[in-house]
């Protein structure tokens, strides 16, 4: 096992040769282990300026945003203002989409779990200002709900953003704001940028997509809407900031002061898992009240990622040792420099070793693909699975709205049977084989849905 003072003079000595050789242009890593904070940063953080990365830069962490809007909702559970069983609309009339049944019934705890049914990547730019998510929910009045609330998990970014509206209605201040008064100042945090207002006072990290030639080049623009804020379009912050908020789970909902910012029956509960996710490329086995939890040699391992315009984040810890480890990028070979480094120190910190990603099959079982063939659709990608004369099956994928507008690129898969109902990539997209899953049946025994995280229903 490595200890506190080993992390250091492994960070020091490998953490900038890794970043380099994983072509990411900039890094930042912390870890939490024996009470104690270890960090390292490499690279740039930008290749137009050549500025460089250091342990203060802030990078975006993305939807790992969601751990601190689930926060903020439980921080009202704990005051008295919000019952998770009950109707949304008890606290948010105003709450409206395209199913009325739907609306009526769908609750907190069903956005927290991403099961409340309806479409989930909903981009809507309604402005800079502080009403912006207020217009933005307003925005949602014809949103297709795809399923019965509860019944499906499938990853919702527009939930997320009403919660974030639901804070501001329940504390009277705009979502940015409650962020930084009732979780970034209590727990001493200095560097945590909910916009580019704040971003800018520090060194600021900006996202890299390939270009035309398909090499790295600096984003187009630096984060996605305002809109989007809760559900983690522009959060920004160090590695080590993100960490001090683990340590306040960690430390049942205690701030460094003393203070009590969650109330430790709230953490538990936070951490417990409340719906199964289906075996899906990167994802864990089941999530909590925001929090995604899978289990790997007989330990708990909690954590969330996040991607935003060429940056992605991850965030790993296991309570059982006190250890937490944070990894912001922006740009590059962001899996291969996950499984280098918070892997690694996972596994040497705690003894928990993260499985492999799954891979396809060496000899894949023929079948049958007519249930699954067909075009389905959503707000930002449009997908259609074909079979080619040679009897191949194939993905394409093409981005379309926001997705496209920053520069996302249509994708063509070559799928193999995986297991059940799920087909797998035969080859890997950014280092790892994505996984189908296609659910439901209809009249014709086609398949209703195809299932990568997101729901996306059959057009």
């Amino acid at each position: 096992m490595m200890s506190p003072e080993s992390v250091q003079s492994w960070l020091d000595e490998h953490f900038a040769r890794i970043v380099a050789e994983r072509g990411v242009p900039g890094a930042s890593v912390a870890v939490l282990a024996g009470g104690r904070v270890l960090t390292a940063a490499a690279g740039v953080l930008s290749q137009a300026t050549g500025v460089e990365a250091t342990t203060d830069s802030v990078f975006q962490i993305g939807s790992i945003t969601k751990l601190w809007t689930s926060a903020l909702v439980m921080q009202l559970v704990d005051d008295g203002l919000v019952d998770l069983d009950k109707p949304l609309r008890a606290y948010l009339p105003e709450f409206t989409i395209g199913d009325e049944a739907a609306a009526d019934t769908i609750t907190t705890r069903q956005l927290l779990c991403h099961v409340a049914g309806f479409e989930g990547d909903i981009f809507t730019d309604t402005g800079r200002g502080d009403d912006a998510i207020e217009k933005y929910v307003t925005s949602l009045h014809d949103i297709p709900q795809l399923f019965e609330p509860g019944e499906v998990f499938s990853y919702n970014n527009t939930g997320f953003v009403v919660l974030g509206r639901l804070v501001e209605v329940l504390r009277g201040k705009p979502f940015d704001e409650v962020l930084v008064e009732r979780l970034a100042a209590p727990l001493g945090l200095t560097h945590v940028s909910p916009s580019p207002y704040e971003a800018i006072l520090h060194r600021a990290a900006v996202g890299h997509v390939p270009g035309e030639d398909g090499s790295l080049a600096p984003a187009p623009v630096w984060a996605l809407a305002k809109s989007n804020g809760p559900a983690g379009s522009m959060l920004a912050m160090t590695p080590r900031d993100l960490l001090g908020f683990v340590a306040m789970h960690l430390a049942g909902g205690t701030a460094p002061d003393g203070s009590v910012v969650l109330r430790p029956e709230t953490v538990a509960a936070m951490r417990r898992p409340q719906v199964k996710v289906p075996r899906l490329s990167g994802m864990g086995g089941s999530w909590g009240l925001g929090w995604e939890m899978d289990e790997h040699d007989g330990h708990t391992v909690i954590g969330h990622d996040g991607g935003t315009i060429g940056q992605v984040a991850f965030l790993r810890f296991v309570p059982e040792h006190g250890v937490a480890i944070a990894l912001l990028t922006n740009g590059g070979d962001f899996f291969g420099i996950f499984n280098d480094v918070p892997a690694y120190l996972l596994k040497e910190l705690t003894g928990v070793t993260l499985p492999g990603r799954p891979v396809p099959p060496a000899e894949p079982q023929t079948i049958d693909p007519a249930p699954y063939l067909g075009h389905y659709a959503d707000t930002i990608y449009d997908i259609t699975v074909s079979q080619d004369a040679e009897g191949a099956i194939w993905l394409d994928r093409v981005p379309k709205d926001v997705i496209a507008e920053i520069g996302g690129r249509p994708e063509r898969s070559r799928l193999v049977h995986f297991e059940g109902d799920s087909l797998i990539s035969l080859e890997p997209t950014h280092g790892i084989h994505l996984i189908f899953a296609f659910i439901g049946r209809d009249a014709t025994d086609r398949a209703k849905y195809i299932h990568y995280g997101r729901v996306v229903a059959r057009a």
